[in-house]
């Protein structure tokens, strides 16, 4: 018996990660980086794709600084193309509060707060979002924004 030959096409892994200093510029830098990146992959500058996903991890990384610093410690953007959709991690070292709310519990803020703001942006941005804890101090926040199909098909080439 002679085994039979599948042609399979070649999958392409892409992912990026970069360890942050948790501060405002590193905030900023995660963004240009995410920007930058899924430019690389095809996925061009100003695409409602890439300003949704830039705009997100704008917002968790300013979290991830603002709310989940721990002094001398970075956070940790990652990056990937999972199942037709852009994957956006930011990792954190703080465990305990404060907390993000979970997906369905994020709450607009009233008109004065001067807080609030950025869940509502990820939760209207995102296809969808988890909080995921670490085993080791920290969280993690994914998201995840729907490629459209001529991008996908773009990018497997």
């Amino acid at each position: 018996m002679t085994p039979q030959s599948t042609s399979r096409s070649p999958v392409t892994v892409r992912v990026f990660r970069q360890r942050l200093s948790s501060t405002p510029r590193g905030a900023r830098l995660a963004r240009h980086l995410t920007l930058n990146q899924l430019h690389t992959w095809g996925i061009p500058y100003g695409t409602d794709v890439s300003d949704a996903a830039g705009a997100i991890v704008a917002e968790l990384a300013a979290n991830a600084v603002t709310h989940g610093r721990v002094p001398g410690r970075d956070f940790e953007l990652r990056l990937a193309i999972v199942s037709g959709s852009v994957r956006v991690e930011v990792t954190d070292t703080r465990s305990g509060p404060p907390r993000p709310p979970a997906p369905g519990a994020v709450r607009p803020p009233r008109s004065l707060d001067e807080h609030g703001r950025g869940f509502v942006l990820v939760d209207a941005l995102a296809d969808r979002w988890e909080l995921l804890d670490r085993e080791a101090p920290g969280k993690t926040v994914r998201a995840e924004v729907r490629l459209p199909q001529w991008i996908t098909e773009r990018i497997s080439k």
